[in-house]
């Protein structure tokens, strides 16, 4: 008995510590919705509150969504509203990140996913009909796919617009400040002006007979 307990455990952890192993750690930015599909389309089976954490399991390769779970169930959330560590900062999950922070690339299939995780929902009772939109959707996908990718060079322009914005208002601030140093050296050069013709004003007023170390005869 006490051998067959220990090959069980055994088997249990070879199954699975690969799971856990591939499992990353984020956050999420917003309050979003966790949907049991990777699309606006599919169900929400909750909400994720903002800066809460979420275990990634993977991500789609052709759209930017990812199979998390969190403490109230396990579903699909886009990667724009998740972040995750990545060399001391937080990134949002984009593809181009998956490998160095170790997310799988992942497939989503219906009936083995819903089956697993959705069983005991209200939405499960018309699986047949979520499993045909999401059979017949791939216009629809190919649609959201572009959609998305439009959102994120939107979101990049808008980046990259504030840093001009940025940039723009630190040379403005610069030039401001070289017209004011420009101004104040012309003032100070005015004042040093002034002062030499007073001066030269004032030493031709003083008799000649005044210099040096005597006094006019005359006197």
């Amino acid at each position: 008995m006490k051998h067959a307990f220990l090959r069980t455990a055994a088997l249990f952890s070879l199954l699975f510590a690969p799971a856990i192993a591939e499992a990353a750690e984020g956050f999420a930015t917003a309050n979003v919705n966790m949907r049991s599909g990777p699309s606006t389309r599919y169900p929400a089976v909750t909400v994720i509150p903002v800066g809460t954490s979420v275990e990634i399991h993977g991500c789609l390769a052709d759209r930017p969504w990812c199979d998390v779970s969190f403490y109230q169930g396990r579903g699909w959330v886009a990667g724009r509203y998740v972040q995750a560590m990545y060399r001391r900062n937080r990134v949002y999950l984009e593809p181009e990140y998956y490998r160095p922070l170790g997310i799988p690339t992942v497939v989503f299939e219906f009936d083995r996913y819903w089956d697993r995780n959705y069983r005991g929902r209200d939405f499960y009772r018309d699986r047949d009909r979520w499993r045909r939109d999401w059979a017949e959707g791939d216009d629809r996908g190919e649609w959201e796919r572009r959609r998305e990718r439009r959102e994120r060079e939107w979101e990049r322009s808008d980046r990259d617009r504030g840093r001009r914005q940025q940039e723009w208002e630190r040379r403005a601030d610069e030039e401001w400040q070289d017209e004011e140093n420009y101004r104040e050296s012309r003032r100070r050069d005015r004042e040093r002006q002034f002062l030499e013709i007073r001066r030269e004003r004032e030493m031709r007023e003083i008799p000649e007979c005044e210099f040096g170390d005597f006094r006019c005869e005359n006197e």
